[in-house]
């Protein structure tokens, strides 16, 4: 009844197209159906989910031509549905991340973007999760994901060590293709080889369970793939939530995807097998929950943590690949690194301003979703209000923020926001107190922060930075084109042309 009052409290604002926010900071209206010079409709639907980006980009076409709040506040409402908010403006993004939270006058994650994770991965997880029962799995989990945690020497080394034995095995590989073929170069998408080692580095160093690589190659890597895919189309087509088991007996690709679940499950598994052990940090991980109530949160991890380190370190490297300058800078500073120990990465002051460079640019999660529980009004730093409707739907619009000349170009860091530059986090630190307000929200910010943000940036700053180190590698296309899904990644797969630097042959 609650929410049949409020459909019908706001159908007369919709038939008359009034602004339902209020304050001085007011969004403005995206049209549904008509609007010239666009490419898609404002929403997700059959042919177009697979272009996210593209769809966030319907929301601000000819925004640069308004002034004021409407140039990055825009908003969508349907007839009879509560009106959808997307901002690509950092402080309305840092107040509602930092807003966010169990009480009524807080936001909530949303969790209608991705109904299809909760029906692949149960409802219950760190990811999909709300309110009280996200608070305490968060809480258990925080030590083992926590920075004094991983940014240990002998941590740091075991994955270090497990990225050298893959490496090898790779490297192996390529030398004798280099000597079969006469050739001082090789050409291939490092998408495919990075999802493998991350897998590894993941299941081995952080979960303890050791699973033979061709195996993680062949079955694991390409199921998780299949898997993801399905997620992504099962949200927009079966909006309505009906039973996998139902659809696989009606839909072949359902019966096929039911399949690739079936093998994940088996993964899940063999991971959960090491609990008992002292092997990973499992030793850290203190809870009695049985296997069966872990279970969710492990298939979050594998398939989420192995999606955004991939993205994560595809895009360093495929911006190193067209930046050979800042490509040798940082092999000059790892020249004489032999071991990643927690000292070396935090002095590693030019290979931390790539990473911090490719989340800014080129972030995994392009955006955030959240809702309103309670109509709540946001106060930015600079005193600018919005009041937002209850049941508002949010989309905090990470990508277009950060590449946006108002926030991140010339005037606020000395180069050009939608360029690839590195020296500009160098810049920033100088500032000291300015540099803090500077924020990409790569791996999110405030409560609902990313609870594998450490484990990724030790594993991309491992596979980037000893990359570097192995071999010289240049672009095969000009372009850096992106593709979006639940994650973003180069379009090409990082094809790069590849060279063993002279002290590796």
């Amino acid at each position: 009844m609650k929410n049949l009052a409020e459909l019908f409290s706001r159908l007369p604002g919709q038939v008359l197209r009034k602004n339902p926010f209020g304050g001085d900071c007011l969004p403005t209206r995206v049209p549904l159906l008509f609007q010239s010079g666009r490419s898609t409709f404002p929403f997700p639907h059959f042919w177009n989910y697979r272009r996210p980006i593209e769809i966030l980009d319907t929301y601000f076409l000819h925004a640069d031509e308004q002034e004021g709040s409407a140039r990055h506040n825009r908003y969508l409402s349907v007839l009879g549905f509560p009106p959808v908010l997307v901002t690509r403006d950092p402080a309305i993004i840092r107040d509602i991340l930092t807003s966010t939270g169990e009480r009524e006058d807080q936001f909530d994650r949303d969790t209608l973007p991705s109904s299809g994770i909760a029906r692949a991965t149960g409802d219950d997880t760190l990811l999909f999760g709300n309110g009280a029962m996200w608070k305490r799995q968060r809480k258990v989990s925080a030590s083992p994901f926590g920075k004094t945690s991983l940014f240990q020497v002998d941590v740091c080394l075991e994955f270090e060590e497990t990225f050298r034995r893959a490496a090898r095995e790779r490297m192996s590989a390529l030398r004798q293709h280099l000597n079969e073929t006469g050739t001082k170069t090789v050409t291939l998408a490092l998408e495919s080889e990075i999802k493998v080692v991350m897998l590894q580095m993941l299941t081995e160093c952080f979960f303890g369970t050791r699973i033979d690589p061709q195996e993680l190659r062949e079955v694991y890597v390409p199921t998780i793939e299949r898997v993801i895919d399905h997620i992504m189309r099962d949200t927009v087509v079966n909006r309505i939530g009906i039973p996998r088991a139902v659809l696989s007996r009606l839909i072949p690709s359902y019966a096929k995807a039911a399949k690739d679940i079936e093998r994940f499950e088996e993964l899940v598994y063999r991971v959960l097998e090491a609990r008992n052990s002292d092997r990973g940090l499992w030793k850290k991980f203190k809870s009695d929950a049985p296997d069966s109530a872990l279970a969710s949160n492990i298939r979050v991890f594998l398939a989420g943590a192995l999606e955004a380190t991939t993205s994560f370190a595809t895009w360093a490297i495929s911006h190193l690949a067209r930046n050979q300058d800042w490509q040798q800078k940082v092999f000059d500073e790892l020249t004489f690194v032999d071991d990643f120990t927690p000292d070396q990465l935090n002095s590693a002051t030019h290979l931390n301003a790539v990473l911090e460079e490719t989340l800014r640019l080129t972030p995994s999660l392009y955006f955030l979703p959240r809702k309103a529980t309670a109509e709540t009004t946001v106060q930015t730093s600079d005193g600018r209000k919005m009041v937002i409707p209850r049941s508002t739907h949010i989309l905090l619009d990470v990508w277009h923020a950060n590449r946006h000349p108002d926030h991140w170009g010339e005037a606020t860091t000395g180069y050009p926001a939608d360029q690839f530059h590195p020296d500009r986090w160098l810049e920033l630190a100088e500032r000291k107190g300015v540099s803090k307000d500077f924020l990409h929200f790569g791996f999110g910010h405030g409560s609902r922060v990313c609870p594998g943000k450490h484990l990724g940036q030790l594993e991309v700053a491992l596979v980037v930075g000893a990359l570097v180190k192995l071999f010289q590698f240049e672009a095969v296309n000009a372009e850096n084109k992106v593709k979006a899904g639940v994650s973003t990644k180069p379009d090409d797969g990082a094809l790069l042309t590849l060279k063993l630097r002279d002290d590796q042959r």
